[in-house]
Order: C-alpha cells, then structure tokens, then sequence
C-alpha cells in the first residue's frame, strides 16, 4: 500500500523510519531468530521487520493478514501499561491484531511459536 494512501495517523514520520532502519540492523537475538523463520514468505505470508505504523514502530508485521507480531524482552515487564496503551492503538486502526511473545518462548519453543503465528494467520482466511 503506498504511503499516500495511508491514514494520516499512520504515515511514518521521517524520524520513525530511521529508527525502523536501525532496528533493523540491530535485531535482538530472539527477534533474528524469529525473523529467520517468517522472511521470504516461509509461512505463505510476507512479512516485515521492524515496520513503522504511525509513530510505532512493530517488531514484525504482515500487512495482507493486518498481524502484528511483537516480541518482548525482559523491559516490557517495565512497560506494561505503554504496551497495553500501544497495543489498543495498534489494533483500534484498520482491524489490526497484535500478538505477542517473549524472549523466551522464541528461544525456547520456536516451533510453538510459529503454530501460534500460523493458527492467527489462519484465522485472517
């Protein structure tokens, strides 16, 4: 979808798609992982890394299902209210879903993961 196109409120400022760049040259262990797995369509979908919605920006989204999945290190258990605050603001615009992982289920239970991510694309059909 072209940005033109877009709702203003989720035009990407240009200072949040520098950030976006960066977060991607700078991926957590868990998310390049992840990514690892989702990139060039493995799952039938295509997905985005570090994608700027608005003034967020989300660890992987995959426009066509309108998914967005985040993966949470250990500083969200800081942040819980923002997350919440981002999460409604996220899947309050354009039908949106957010889900989320944390470090260690990635690490740990990559295969539980991705059944989870593929039962969410699933229910998009």
């Amino acid at each position: 979808m072209k940005e033109s196109s877009l709702h203003p409120d989720w035009r990407a400022p240009k200072h949040t798609r520098e950030a976006a760049r960066q977060l991607r040259k700078h991926m957590t262990p868990a998310e390049e992982i992840l990514w690892q797995r989702l990139r060039r369509n493995q799952l039938g979908w295509h997905f985005r890394r570090q994608h700027p919605l608005g003034t967020f920006i989300v660890d992987f989204y995959c426009a066509k299902a309108r998914l967005i999945i985040e993966v949470d290190g250990p500083i969200h258990n800081k942040q819980v209210e923002y997350d919440r605050e981002r999460e409604a603001w996220l899947e309050s615009h354009k039908g949106h879903r957010v889900i989320r992982f944390t470090n260690e289920e990635v690490m740990h239970d990559l295969e539980g993961v991705l059944a989870k991510i593929r039962k969410a694309l699933e229910q998009t059909s």
